[in-house]
C-alpha cells in the first residue's frame, strides 16, 4: 500500500482512544500506518469506528463476537491439546483491510500462480519435461511423500487440473506481497473465512457497507459452477469427502457442505461397483460424479496408496483412470506443496510462460544442490529451515532460536540427507491492528487467499482467512500454534450486488433429488435419537432419586430406606450395562450419595449421565451438517453447561437439581426444534425411531425393576410415584384416576393408554408409522421390522390388565413375561434396522 500524500494524510493522534499504544508500538512495515504515523488509504473509516468505541462498547463487541462463535458452534480442534477437541474458534473483531489497488495486484498474481502450478502438475504427472530439461531436480519430485506414482499419466479431463488452491501471503519490508506457502492438497480455511464474514457483518453491519467491502458469495457460486463442469455426466452428483468428526477442521467440512448444498460423506459411505463410485443411501446405491475431497490423497485409496487407511475408498483411483469420477483437487496435487519448489518457480515461470512471477516467494535454497547447501549450513542462525515434506513429523525451525548444540545437531541431519532440507529467508512480514484488551495493537499477520476454477477461468476469493500472532513480535500465526483469525476486507469500487447460491429452474429440482441420505448419516441420526432419549431418561431418573435422597437426608438416618435402595437398584438396571450388583439393606446414606454422584458426573462410569451426554454429542456432531443453527446451538449449550457442572468440585448433591432442570429443558428444546422444523423424510423417521425404541426399553426396564415385585404398601406408594415422575405422567394420573397409584392404574396408563405420549403402546404405534415410511422394495407388503412392531402392538392390545396386575408369591409373573417379550422384539427391530439400512459399514483394511 502506498501512504497518503501529506495533504491527504490523517495523523493517528497518540491520545486517541484505542490508538495511543498502537502509535507507540507499530513497526515501519504496517498495514494501517505509514512510516510517519499517518493513516494509509482506506483505513480511515474503519479506524474512526473503533476509535469512537468506549471500553464498554468494545467489551460488548468482543462478547457479541464470542457469543456468535459459540452459538454457531464454530470449532477448531488442536491435536495433542487436552482441551483442544472442538475448542471454540477465535476471531478478532478488527478485520484486515486491503485496498482495491493492492488487491488488483494480488488477484492477478494469484491467478498467474495457479495457472503455473496447474501446468507444473500436468507436466510432472505427464511428460516430465521440467525434469528432463533440468528445470526441476528429480529428487524434489521422486523423494516427496505426496508424489504418487500410481497417478502418472492420468488424464484429468479439465483445463484446470488443480481446481482449488490457496496461498499464504504477507507483505514484506519492501511493501510487496510475498507468497509464504502454497496449498494444493485440499486447502482448508475457506469455510472459516465465510463464517468470519458472517459474524463480522452481523456485529458491525453499518461499517461493512460504509467501507464498500466486496462480498464472497460470487466466488462460491463460481466454485459450484466449476465443480459441475467436472462431472462426466450432465446431471452432476457432487459430494464433499471428509475424514470425519475427529478431524480438526470438521466444522468447516460440515459448514461448507451445508452452504454449497452437497452431501457430506466419509469413505465408508462410498463404494466401487463396475468401475464407478457409488454412495450408499438409505434407498440404495447412487452414482457419484464429483468428489470435493478434504482427505489427503495417500489416504484416499487403500488399494493404491496406504493399505491401512480407513478414510478412503478401495479402488477409487480405478474410477478416476476410467474417467467415471472427477476429484477436486486431483490425487497427487499435494506434491506442489513442496516448499523446495519455490526455489525453481521463477525459472519455470520464465520457461513455461515467458514472464516474471508477479508475487515472489521467499528466497529459498534447496540443500540438494551443493552450493545452496553450503550457503544454508553457513547461515543456519539467520534462516528458516524446513523439510520438503509438510506433515506433523517435520516442523519449521527458526535458526536464530536454536542453541549451539541444537544448531550442530541440525547441521548433522542436513549433511546426512541434504535433499530433505531447505533454507528460506526469514521474511519479516507486516503487522496489522488487532484488538487486544480494549486497545488496538500491532500483530504480525498472514492472509490465506483462495483461488478456484469456474470451469473456464480461475477466480480469486475477494478476501480470505487472515491470521495474526497471539503475542507481539511473534511470527507463528497458524491455528495449531494459537493464531487468531481475522476477517479480510477487500475494498470495492461501489456497492456490491447481491449474489445468490440458489440454483434455478431444472437445476434446483435435480439438486432436491440428489439429497438422499447416506446410510452412515441415517445411522448417526438413529443413534442421536437413542442417545438423546437415553440422556433425557437418565436426567429424569436421577432427579427422582436426588429428591428421595434429599428427603432422607433431612431425617438424620444413617442407612438408606428400602425405597431409595429400590430406586438405586432400578437405576443400575436401567442405566448400567451390565447391571451393577444389588445394594445391601445396610448401605449408608453417604455411600448412596457417592453412587449418585458417580452416576451424575463420572465420565468413566458405565451408565453415567456424563457418558450418555457425551455419546449424544458425538452422534449429533457426526451429522453436523444436517442440523439447523438453533438445533446445534441447543446441543452445544447442553454439553458445555454440563462440562461446567462436571468441573466444579465444590458441588454437593443438593446443588445438582437446578442444573438437571436446565439440562432437561435444553434436551426438550432440541426435541421440539426437530419436531417442528425437520422435514418428515427418512432421516427424521430414523431420529424418532431411535427415540421411541430407547424410551420403550428404558420404561420396560424400569417397570420390571419396580412393578413386578410387590413391596410393602408404603414402599409401593413411594416407588409408583417415582415411576410416574420419571415418565412425566403424574399429573395425567391424578386427573384420570383421582386416587393413589395402583398396579392396575400404572399398567393401564404406562403400558396401554393410546393417548399418553409416554405409554409403551404409544411408542410402538409411533414406531409402526415410522417404519412404514422408511424406503423398502415395492414388492414388500410388510417389512420384517414392521412385522415385529405389529406383533408387539398386538400383544399389548390383547393383554388383560387384571391378569397383568395379579401377583403370585409376591411377583407379577405375567407382567414380567410380557415386558420381557416386548423388550426382545424391540431389540430385534433395532438389529433389523441396522442390517437393512446401515449397510455402509465394511472392513477397509487391505493387506499386501
Amino acid at each position: 500500500m502506498s501512504p497518503l500524500s501529506q495533504s491527504q494524510s490523517q495523523s493517528l493522534t497518540p491520545g486517541a482512544p484505542l490508538a495511543s499504544d498502537y502509535h507507540r508500538l507499530f513497526s515501519a512495515n504496517d498495514e494501517m500506518l505509514a512510516t510517519d504515523g499517518s493513516i494509509l488509504p482506506g483505513w480511515e473509516e474503519l479506524l474512526r469506528h473503533f476509535s469512537h468505541l468506549d471500553p464498554t462498547s468494545m467489551e460488548r463487541l468482543r462478547t457479541e463476537t464470542e457469543r456468535m462463535i459459540r452459538e454457531n458452534g464454530v470449532t477448531y480442534s488442536v491435536h495433542g491439546d487436552p482441551s483442544g477437541r472442538n475448542r471454540p474458534w477465535t476471531l478478532d473483531p478488527m478485520p484486515l483491510l486491503i485496498t482495491q489497488s493492492d488487491w488488483a495486484i494480488v488477484e492477478t498474481g494469484l491467478i498467474q500462480r495457479s495457472e503455473l502450478l496447474a501446468e507444473i502438475l500436468r507436466d510432472l504427472y505427464g511428460s516430465q519435461r521440467l525434469i528432463a530439461e533440468g528445470l526441476l531436480p528429480m529428487e524434489i519430485v521422486y523423494q516427496h511423500q505426496d508424489y504418487l506414482r500410481a497417478c502418472q499419466n492420468i488424464e484429468t479431463g479439465s483445463s484446470h487440473p488443480i481446481f482449488f488452491t490457496a496461498a499464504d501471503i504477507a507483505r514484506g519490508p519492501n511493501g510487496r506481497m510475498w507468497v509464504i506457502n502454497d496449498r494444493t492438497q485440499s486447502p482448508s480455511g475457506s469455510g472459516y473465512a465465510l463464517e468470519n464474514r458472517e459474524i463480522t457483518t452481523r456485529v458491525m453491519p453499518g461499517l461493512f457497507h460504509r467501507c464498500r467491502i466486496r462480498r464472497l458469495a460470487g466466488f462460491y457460486r463460481a466454485i459450484k459452477q466449476g465443480l459441475s463442469s467436472l462431472s462426466p455426466r450432465d446431471e452432476a452428483r457432487t459430494v464433499l469427502l471428509t475424514p470425519g468428526p475427529f478431524n480438526e477442521t470438521y466444522f468447516e467440512h460440515a459448514y461448507l457442505a451445508s452452504y454449497l448444498g452437497y452431501t457430506l460423506v466419509q469413505g465408508q459411505d462410498l463404494t466401487m461397483r463396475d468401475g464407478k463410485v457409488w454412495i450408499q443411501t438409505l434407498e440404495g446405491l447412487e452414482q457419484v460424479d464429483v468428489i470435493l475431497r478434504r482427505v489427503d490423497a495417500p489416504f484416499c485409496d487403500p488399494l493404491e496408496f496406504l493399505p491401512d487407511s480407513q478414510l478412503g475408498v478401495p479402488g477409487l483411483l480405478e474410477a478416476v483412470r476410467a474417467g467415471q469420477v472427477a476429484i477436486a483437487n486431483p490425487l497427487g496435487a499435494g506434491l506442489l506443496e513442496n516448499p523446495a519448489l519455490m526455489a525453481f518457480l521463477p525459472g519455470i515461470c520464465q520457461r513455461l510462460r515467458g514472464e516474471e512471477l508477479i508475487l515472489p516467494s521467499a528466497a529459498t535454497w534447496w540443500c540438494g544442490q551443493k552450493k545452496e547447501c553450503h550457503y544454508v549450513l553457513e547461515n543456519l542462525e539467520r534462516l528458516v529451515i524446513k523439510t520438503i515434506h509438510r506433515s506433523p513429523n517435520y516442523g519449521t525451525v527458526f535458526g536464530e532460536q536454536l542453541s549451539a548444540s541444537q544448531r550442530s545437531d541440525l547441521r548433522a541431519r542436513i549433511e546426512a540427507k541434504p535433499w530433505l532440507y531447505l533454507g528460506q529467508e526469514h521474511v519479516s512480514f507486516s503487522t496489522a491492528p488487532s484488538l487486544v484488551g480494549n486497545q488496538l495493537q500491532p500483530r504480525h499477520t498472514v492472509v490465506r487467499t483462495y483461488v478456484g476454477s469456474d470451469g473456464q477461468n480461475y477466480r480469486v476469493m475477494p478476501g480470505g482467512l487472515s491470521r495474526s500472532a497471539p503475542q507481539e513480535g511473534h511470527y507463528f500465526v497458524s491455528g495449531q500454534s494459537g493464531g487468531i483469525s481475522k476477517d479480510t476486507w477487500v475494498v470495492g469500487d461501489g456497492t456490491e450486488p447481491y449474489v445468490s447460491l440458489w440454483s434455478s429452474g431444472r437445476d434446483g429440482a435435480v439438486l432436491a433429488q440428489q439429497r438422499k441420505l447416506p446410510s452412515r448419516a441415517g445411522e448417526n441420526l438413529f443413534w442421536t435419537g437413542r442417545y438423546a432419549e437415553r440422556t433425557e431418561g437418565t436426567v429424569r431418573l436421577l432427579r427422582v432419586i436426588l429428591g428421595t435422597w434429599a428427603e432422607e437426608l433431612h431425617t438424620g438416618a444413617e442407612q438408606i430406606s428400602p425405597s431409595l435402595r429400590l430406586l438405586l437398584q432400578a437405576a443400575f438396571k436401567v442405566l448400567v450395562s451390565p447391571p451393577q450388583r444389588a445394594l445391601s439393606p445396610e448401605t449408608k446414606l453417604d455411600q448412596a450419595a457417592a453412587e449418585i454422584r458417580s452416576l451424575l458426573v463420572d465420565q468413566h462410569r458405565s451408565g453415567s449421565l456424563s457418558g450418555k451426554l457425551s455419546g449424544f454429542s458425538l452422534a449429533a456432531y457426526a451429522v453436523r451438517d444436517l442440523w439447523s443453527a438453533e438445533s446445534w446451538r441447543t446441543i452445544d449449550e447442553a454439553t458445555e453447561h454440563w462440562k461446567m457442572v462436571e468441573g466444579d468440585t465444590s458441588y454437593d448433591l443438593l446443588h445438582y437439581p437446578p442444573d438437571l432442570a436446565r439440562l432437561l429443558t435444553l434436551l426438550n428444546a432440541f426435541t421440539g426444534l426437530n419436531l417442528e422444523n425437520m422435514t418428515r423424510e427418512a432421516g427424521w423417521c430414523l431420529l424418532d425411531i431411535g427415540r421411541r425404541i430407547e424410551r420403550s426399553q428404558m420404561l420396560i426396564s424400569l417397570l420390571r425393576s419396580t412393578l413386578v415385585k410387590k413391596e410393602t404398601e408404603s414402599v409401593n406408594y413411594h416407588i409408583r410415584e417415582a415411576v410416574l415422575r420419571f415418565s412425566d405422567s403424574m399429573a395425567t394420573h391424578r386427573r384420570r384416576y383421582l386416587t393413589q397409584p395402583t398396579a392396575s392404574s400404572m399398567i393401564e396408563l404406562l403400558l396401554l393408554a393410546t393417548d399418553n405420549p409416554r405409554s409403551l403402546l404409544y411408542q410402538i404405534q409411533r414406531l409402526q408409522r415410522h417404519l412404514g415410511a422408511l424406503p423398502r422394495p415395492a414388492s414388500e407388503r410388510l417389512s420384517q421390522e414392521e412385522c415385529l412392531a405389529l406383533d408387539a402392538e398386538t400383544r399389548l392390545q390383547l393383554c388383560d390388565v387384571n391378569e397383568l396386575s395379579a401377583s403370585r408369591d409376591g411377583r407379577r409373573e405375567a407382567l414380567d413375561d410380557l415386558l420381557k417379550e416386548l423388550g426382545k422384539r424391540l431389540e430385534k427391530i433395532s438389529s433389523v434396522i441396522h442390517s437393512t439400512y446401515f449397510r455402509h459399514a465394511r472392513t477397509q483394511t487391505v493387506t499386501g
